[in-house]
């Protein structure tokens, strides 16, 4: 048997041909899924959970992330939920958060803890998830600093109206 230049010997060939499904074969027995119960020898699945065992997922699980506060300078230019900034107001801008939606933002130096509103996008600093309206920071206590490690916890999910 010729393949190209190469000369293959056609039971060096069969044996290749059988190695590689044998070893297709052995590749798919240690899979798991719901066809194993057919197969002798492999263990039963585990008993479905049940509301009793089941694991209860935390209800607001909360995050620890870098946060940075916008100054007074863009007060006014339009958010992405449409909204003018205020930099009186307790909002934050989110890259990942549903605009609308309402977070409790703990400093966990402090202990203080305030909750904002989500309605605009950013920031754009690689390394920060949370930019917060300048009064959120100064009641945070993070305005001498600029930027701090702060807990994020969702309190609400409902997303802001279609404009």
């Amino acid at each position: 048997m010729t393949l190209g230049n190469w000369r293959i010997n056609a039971g060096a060939a069969r044996i290749a041909i059988c190695l590689c499904l044998a070893l297709s074969l052995a590749a798919c027995a240690t899979q798991t899924g719901p066809w194993r119960q057919y197969i002798p020898g492999l263990a039963a699945p585990p008993p479905a959970a049940t509301s009793a065992t089941r694991a209860k997922p935390s209800a607001k699980p909360s995050k620890t992330v870098t946060a940075s506060y916008q100054g007074s300078g863009t007060a006014g230019h339009t958010t992405a939920s449409g909204q003018a900034y205020n930099p009186n107001g307790l909002t934050a801008a989110s890259r990942n958060l549903p605009i609308g939606s309402t977070v409790k933002v703990t400093n966990p130096r402090t202990g203080r803890s305030v909750k904002v509103r989500i309605n605009d996008r950013g920031p754009f600093v690689h390394g920060r998830s949370l930019d917060l309206s300048k009064r959120a920071a100064e009641k945070l206590g993070i305005i001498h600093k600029g930027v701090a490690r702060v807990k994020v916890t969702p309190v609400n999910s409902h997303s802001a109206p279609a404009n």
